[in-house]
């Protein structure tokens, strides 16, 4: 049986490339849920999670005991089991139970050698009727609220209005055929209602759904592009790289797909960052990245990426400009001189020592043991978590054990808004501010941290540095160049600070009666 502790093992060896799409995309959740398998908070506090998790694992248990080859990386594509209800029932507006005499019967997409015979068209991108037609096929025998089936609605004619269906569409007919029966239910119904669609409908769809698969080459990309910015990845790196293998072997992808070149470019930044020593992080050169945006045509179809870039690339501009179309980058200065930064708002000690920095801003801090560095960056830590979002206070120095526990219990900074760890998730979305005692130890570069702050736009930045017998600190000049804010420990309980938002701010760190009041 899965269950939260035997799932990362579990799924180690299976190649989720080669699963349905539902399969994948349950699997990623949980990935990011679960904080690349180390946080289960969301599972345990969360009943809609934790159920959701809960069926996934036993209809993935299920599939392996019937397909045990799977777990040699040949399981067969797109099985599916599918409950069709034979009854017709046209009392839509009470809730309809099933009769006795209703039929379970399983239905399997084709066996390999049957699809051999089959019209498979594979695309770039799955038609958005397509989209739909699996939707609505997914309803059935599912009961429904009119929420439910409010969503379904708006959601399709969204898509009609803003013309991603059309009228010449080959599909056209079946998304009729959904809108009608949607509104007629919707209309007539009074709470929720068990939805049974007709035998020959759900085969009808479940043969077209068939026929139009995603090419295997852009499903590789896609999961290269969600490895971009991610911390310790390399072990989903060299998966990614024995599927793309595989899928040459297997004549997947020849010499002829369109993407070859993407795809060589792939293979060699995945091999550099799995051989390197000393790179965490992987990163994708923008012109790469750009690159990968043209093939997907959207990056918002992908979980996972910055979500500004998607902006960018999704909104439609005016083809008509008024002012002067100037190079990217350059704007007028009367343009910036109106323009609004917005600021954090700090206040008390912690604006005297640092000013009020804009969101997003990035800080070091570094002194010699024992003079009182990580006690500043909890009390900081808690500060933020107090006043101005969720924290992440990664302690690697230290560890989770009973020295960081006495220094949160010292500082009274214990609150709901702030998490502590050992190690990097590989999703820092969720969180505001990261802290990283200490940056020596977690093995950063410069070039690293330089990728996690770019592929986590808006968060802000704490980096704890090891000194040397001199007291300065152990790395590169470029990490003290690329950040805002430098503060020093020079002596014990003295933190100096010299940054873009205010310069020479001093504060003694083990006075806690200022701050407490200020905050």
């Amino acid at each position: 049986m899965i269950t939260i502790n035997n799932y990362k093992d579990t799924v180690k060896d299976l190649d989720y490339s080669t699963l349905p799409a539902t399969y994948w995309k349950t699997h990623q959740f949980i990935e990011k849920a679960s904080e690349n398998y180390t946080n289960w908070n969301a599972y345990n506090s969360n009943d809609g999670i934790k159920k959701l998790m809960d069926t996934y694992f036993v209809k993935l248990d299920e599939f392996i005991q019937k397909n045990p080859i799977t777990q040699k990386h040949d399981m067969p594509k797109n099985i599916h089991v599918v409950r069709i209800d034979n009854s017709q029932s046209e009392n839509k507006s009470e809730v309809v139970k099933p009769k006795e005499s209703h039929k379970i019967v399983k239905q399997t997409i084709p066996t390999p050698d049957e699809t051999e015979e089959m019209d498979l068209t594979f695309v770039e991108r799955i038609p958005e009727e397509i989209k739909f037609l699996k939707r609505y096929v997914a309803m059935n025998n599912k009961r429904k609220t009119k929420d439910d089936l409010l969503r379904f609605i708006n959601a399709l004619q969204r898509s009609i209005v803003e013309k991603r269906i059309r009228k010449t569409s080959p599909y056209a007919k079946q998304i009729k055929y959904i809108q009608e029966k949607l509104l007629a239910r919707f209309n007539d119904m009074a709470k929720n209602t068990l939805i049974i669609i007709d035998e020959k409908i759900v085969l009808e769809f479940k043969n077209l759904i068939a026929q139009e698969r995603v090419m295997p080459s852009i499903m590789l990309i896609k999961r290269y592009i969600t490895l971009n910015g991610k911390y310790g990845v390399k072990e989903k790196a060299q998966a990614l790289i024995n599927a793309m293998q595989k899928a040459v072997k297997l004549k997947k992808i020849t010499k002829n797909d369109k993407y070859n070149k993407l795809l060589d470019e792939m293979h060699s930044n995945l091999n550099s960052y799995i051989k390197s020593k000393t790179q965490k992080v992987l990163n994708i050169a923008p012109a790469e990245l750009n690159g990968i945006n043209g093939v997907l045509g959207c990056a918002c179809e992908l979980s996972g990426i910055n979500e500004e870039l998607a902006e960018v690339n999704c909104i439609e501009r005016d083809t008509e400009p008024v002012k002067p179309i100037l190079p990217k980058g350059v704007m007028s200065s009367m343009d910036f001189s109106n323009v609004q930064f917005k600021t954090l708002g700090f206040v008390g000690k912690y604006r005297k020592l640092i000013g009020d920095p804009s969101k997003g801003f990035s800080a070091m801090v570094y002194g010699k043991p024992k003079m009182g560095k990580s006690f500043l960056c909890v009390d900081f830590a808690g500060y933020l978590a107090r006043n101005h979002g969720k924290v992440l206070y990664i302690a690697r120095e230290e560890g989770l054990d009973m020295t960081l526990q006495e220094k949160l219990k010292a500082k009274d900074v214990a609150h709901p808004n702030l998490f502590v760890t050992e190690q990097i998730p590989e999703d820092l979305s969720y969180y505001d501010f990261i802290f990283f005692d200490s940056v020596n130890k977690l093995g950063l570069s410069s070039g690293d941290l330089e990728t996690l702050k770019h592929n986590n736009p808006g968060k802000s930045f704490v980096y704890i540095f090891q000194t040397t017998k001199e007291g300065n600190f152990r790395g590169a000049n470029e990490f003290q160049h690329d950040v805002d804010v430098v503060i020093q420990v020079p002596e014990k309980g003295l933190a100096v600070q010299n940054g873009r938002f205010n310069q020479g701010g001093e504060m003694r760190i083990f006075e806690d009666a200022e701050y407490r009041n200020a905050a």
